[in-house]
């Protein structure tokens, strides 16, 4: 008990020294700990709760199971707060699927093997569960190989006024054990967490847990209603650690502590041992506080349902937790020394050579290729490349609450029946940009996702984010980890977008080395009028095309540092990216939702992977046709390089669609928000065309452009 609940996973013993940099977690911690996930008001009666968590070693070793179990994990998390479910996102990173020169056939056919295991997974039991799957992003990198990154997102409509307690209340209540019975699957799961993969993984597949959806959707509408009786009066999912998480971090919060009778616990095997009762992960499993003499509320509910509700124990004051087996007392442990005493550690922060070299980097060497080859090749790329294969796999539709899914926009965006505001929600994360700048790659996480939500009409409300890295005891490690939650936690104090909850993964090594740092941000924004939103599949003909921006002075690398150009057409890693406006990107994302609010645009698309060339080729794409684009230099002073301003990637830039007759007044809003507008050409025929300053540099047909961009979505 004290292995698992002091683990890197459950303790946070070298993160939570770092995460204090979070305001919300720092007030969270000196309050007595966190809930299961964090909460945004919607409006007066409404919040929206949202949490992000990483399943990453398990889909190592176990794709389609661990993929699967991360998503009920989740979606667990969001209702034990007495919400609703409402949709899924995910954020995922796999080595190259193809051989090449420093990846061998079998290591790239692994690379497949996870992929499409891993989709599968998520798409089999989100789409069994019911809980519509409606935005995401993949990556690639080598650097992935042996080591995928398997990030989950839930989301939850609940009324403020019932929310749930996941603190134990009230000595005498009784304890009830409620959902699937605890089996031999998982044990040991968040001890696994918290260590390297290595080749012995493969024979660590019984630590990962099996996924039933359909046993969680009757799981959701069973607690649900159990809470709406009003009968329970605290409720925790048994996750990570199983028992012995969910009843000592209960007692923990509540100051008071549990006895518990282990023979009552329901199971698939009658010879299970009080350690593997008390360690299994097991899925769909709860536990939950009663109040006594209403138990039977609880009983007949999950009855009705198909689902074990039993009691297993009550409340006691003094704050110990006891389990029984057979009648012998197993373990009686002081609840806030395993929950809250986890020791921390620090490791000496040491500063990369590469961090240096990086910073140092020149673009003088770098040649400026055909531009129009660039942009296919860029389209081409996995990272960049369509993702039809994957969220095809997918029901976005599910709960007919989704106005805009995969691929329509940066963002999907859901609304309500009865509530008048609608929900636009992003994940994102770039590793590159983090891996060379730690401090600035984490401040790109939030602009960039705040950004995206920005893009369907929304204002930026809140963040979730999974924090994904190599072991923390190395020194490198230490101070990636370091950085980036320093520049997260600034930016969201920027940007007014709290860090409300999220999850922190490290030993993501395998033989094949460490992976790259990655911060996955997941961002909520909220809409005025959920009629309101944008789509870039709403992109018209013969509406014009407008440039918005923020000027910076750049870096001597002008965006092509740490760049998808650089890597994918020059082969080149290395450079820094260019720091965010932190004041002028709130101001940037204001100035969105205001425009759809109004109507002054219909569609907006900002700059990021691949450039503003790709920006302008997605929209293109979504919206089936073609541009004519020429970008005045003016709106790019940090650059004399034809190739940065079409293919750097410097945060602050949107384009927009709007019609000539808004052009007015779209320039008068930007001056009222300090963001700089021009008109920089129109959505037309079936060609997209860019110049520079007048010199033509691109020139394809849509087709083309589409062979590209979907040349990897019918294939795994």
């Amino acid at each position: 008990m004290v292995s698992v609940m002091w683990s890197e996973h459950c303790g946070y013993k070298y993160s939570r020294p770092i995460l204090a940099h979070f305001k919300r977690y720092k007030e969270a911690l000196e309050a007595g700990g966190m809930e299961n996930a964090g909460v945004i008001p919607l409006n007066d009666e409404y919040g929206i709760t949202f949490k992000i968590e990483s399943h990453n070693h398990p889909s190592a070793v176990e794709p389609y199971q661990g993929a699967a179990t991360g998503v009920g994990g989740i979606l667990r998390d969001i209702f034990t707060m007495g919400a609703r479910p409402i949709a899924c996102l995910n954020s995922l990173r796999f080595g190259p699927l193809e051989p090449g020169p420093d990846v061998p056939a079998a290591v790239a056919a692994r690379n497949a093997f996870l992929f499409e295991h891993v989709v599968a997974g998520i798409g089999g039991y989100g789409n069994c569960v019911g809980v519509p799957t409606v935005g995401g992003e993949v990556a690639f990198h080598p650097r992935y190989s042996g080591n995928p990154l398997v990030n989950a997102m839930a989301v939850g409509l609940v009324k403020m006024s019932e929310i749930t307690t996941a603190a134990a209340i009230g000595v005498g209540n009784p304890v009830i054990y409620l959902g699937s019975a605890t089996g031999k699957d998982g044990i040991h799961g968040a001890s696994f967490a918290s260590t390297g993969l290595d080749e012995e993984s493969a024979d660590k597949r019984p630590n990962v847990q099996i996924g039933d959806p359909f046993a969680e959707k009757l799981l959701i509408e069973a607690t649900l209603e159990a809470l709406a009786t009003g009968a329970i009066v605290s409720i925790q999912d048994m996750g990570a650690a199983g028992l012995t998480c969910s009843t000592i971090e209960m007692s923990a919060r509540g100051g008071l502590g549990m006895d518990i009778n282990l023979d009552l616990v329901p199971m698939r095997e009658s010879d299970m041992t009080a350690y593997e009762l008390l360690l299994s992960e097991s899925q769909e499993r709860m536990m939950c506080v009663a109040t006594r003499g209403r138990e039977q509320e609880v009983f007949d509910v999950f009855q009705k349902w198909g689902l074990h509700a039993v009691e297993v124990g009550q409340v006691t004051a003094e704050p110990r937790v006891k389990m029984w087996r057979h009648g012998k007392l197993e373990a009686d442990v002081y609840a806030p020394y395993l929950a809250d005493q986890c020791p921390t550690y620090t490791t000496e922060r040491v500063v990369p050579e590469y961090f240096e070299q990086a910073q140092s980097f020149s673009i003088d060497h770098i040649p400026q290729p055909d531009f129009t080859q660039s942009l296919l090749k860029l389209l081409k790329s996995p990272t960049v490349a369509s993702k039809q294969w994957v969220y095809r796999q997918y029901d976005s539709e599910v709960q007919t609450r989704t106005l805009a899914g995969p691929g329509e926009a940066d963002a999907a965006v859901l609304g309500f029946r009865s509530i008048k505001q609608g929900i636009s929600l992003s994940v994102d994360g770039n590793a590159l940009w983090t891996y060379f700048d730690p401090y600035v790659g984490g401040q790109l996480a939030v602009v960039e996702a705040a950004r995206n939500v920005a893009c369907t009409g929304a204002v930026p409300a809140g963040l979730t984010d999974g924090l994904n890295f190599g072991n923390p005891q190395l020194g490198h490690v230490y101070w990636q980890f370091d950085e980036c939650v320093r520049g997260i936690a600034e930016a969201a104090e920027a940007m007014s977008t709290p860090v409300v909850s999220g999850n922190v993964s490290f030993y993501n090594e395998s033989e094949l080395g460490e992976v790259l740092p990655t911060p996955i941000i997941g961002m909520l924004g909220i809409l005025t009028h959920a009629e309101s939103r944008g789509k870039l599949t709403e992109i018209s003909a013969g509406q014009e095309a407008g440039l918005l921006w923020i000027p910076t002075a750049g870096n001597k690398q002008q965006g092509i540092g740490a760049s998808q150009y650089l890597q994918i057409v020059h082969g080149i890693e290395n450079g820094c990216p260019v720091a965010p406006n932190l004041a002028k990107e709130r101001k940037l994302c204001e100035l969105l939702a205001k425009l759809f609010e109004n109507e002054t645009i219909s569609a907006a698309h900002d700059v990021s992977e691949g450039g503003l060339a790709v920006t302008v080729a997605e929209m293109a794409l979504a919206g089936n046709i073609g541009a004519e684009i020429d970008v005045p230099k003016v709106a790019f002073s940090h650059t004399d390089r034809r190739d940065a301003i079409l293919y750097g990637e410097v945060p602050g830039y949107v384009v927009v669609s709007f019609d000539a007759a808004k052009k007015e007044t779209l320039e008068h809003s930007a001056r009222l928000f300090g963001i700089e507008f021009a008109r920089v050409g129109t959505f037309n025929s079936s060609r997209v065309c860019v110049s520079v300053n007048g010199e033509p540099c691109i020139e394809a047909e849509l087709d083309v452009l589409r062979g590209a961009y979907e040349g990897l979505s019918g294939s795994s």
